[in-house]
């Protein structure tokens, strides 16, 4: 049985029982106006509420999430690379149904998560498919549920495989993570960024924010080194964090230009 809690706002499964929940308490999260309240995932399998949600997002890229999404509500996705099936960013429910639907697909070789908002229920993922758990050192603080499959990595690149870099773009959060994935749109390159990079609604353009909830934009010279690292990456397009939130098109792009007009807005970069 899993009775690990589990925030019902962000989704962070903790160890042991808390009053608090250090995310939400966090400026670039929130804790709700009802008030810090818990579950689990016993809890949530058995309320009938929450079912699987596997749906192809892109070329080799299937969503993995519930219907209806839990908590923040993000889904991960499962990149079909040639060095085998890889899980980027977790969905904080879970159960059976969906273990078996991704092996079905395969199975998984390893789980690397962008931040802390999606770190959710990693070890219940890692302990299903007995794969490790790559996350950036910068963001140590903030596991909630540590344990021997999570690998923590430093500096600005780790390859998860030959086909699939792990790049520190410190956005948002310390170790703010993205996936490159030169393979991608059938050789053009994919970018896998949650919302470290985030696809918003005009699809010509890409957000930088250290809090998207409480609108706080992000420090000019973070975004600079952001888009400076990223110079150096090929991609057709960009995948965030949100079902069908997909930039197809230019993603290289489009990625600098929205550096460029972020920068062209700062008055002061105290």
């Amino acid at each position: 049985m899993s009775t690990e809690p589990i925030c019902q706002a962000c989704g962070m499964q903790y160890a042991v029982a808390r009053d608090d929940c250090p995310v939400c308490e966090d400026e670039r999260q929130y804790v709700p106006q009802s008030g810090q309240q818990w579950t689990n995932l016993e809890t949530l399998r058995a309320s009938g509420t929450y079912t699987p949600r596997i749906e192809e997002q892109g070329p080799g890229l299937v969503g993995v999430g519930s219907n209806p999404g839990f908590a923040i509500g993000q889904r991960a996705l499962l990149v079909r690379a040639r060095s085998g099936n890889f899980l980027w960013d977790c969905a904080a429910y879970l159960d059976d149904a969906l273990v078996q639907q991704v092996r079905d697909l395969g199975g998984i070789t390893g789980i690397a998560i962008s931040h802390p908002h999606y770190y959710t229920t990693m070890v219940e993922w890692a302990h299903a498919f007995d794969v490790p758990i790559y996350l950036h050192e910068g963001d140590q603080q903030w596991i909630g549920r540590p344990d021997p499959a999570v690998k923590l990595w430093s500096g600005t690149t780790l390859d998860v495989a030959d086909d699939l870099r792990l790049i520190n773009l410190g956005v948002h959060f310390t170790g703010g993570t993205v996936l490159h994935w030169p393979d991608g749109e059938e050789g053009r390159g994919a970018l896998l960024s949650g919302d470290i990079v985030q696809v918003i609604g005009d699809r010509s353009h890409v957000a930088f924010m250290y809090s998207y909830p409480n609108y706080i934009p992000e420090r000019p010279h973070i975004v600079r080194r952001a888009a400076e690292l990223l110079a150096g990456y090929r991609f057709e397009a960009i995948y965030g964090a949100w079902w069908d939130a997909i930039v197809r098109t230019d993603g290289s792009a489009v990625v600098q230009r929205s550096a460029e007009r972020y920068l062209a807005q700062v008055i002061d970069e105290r």
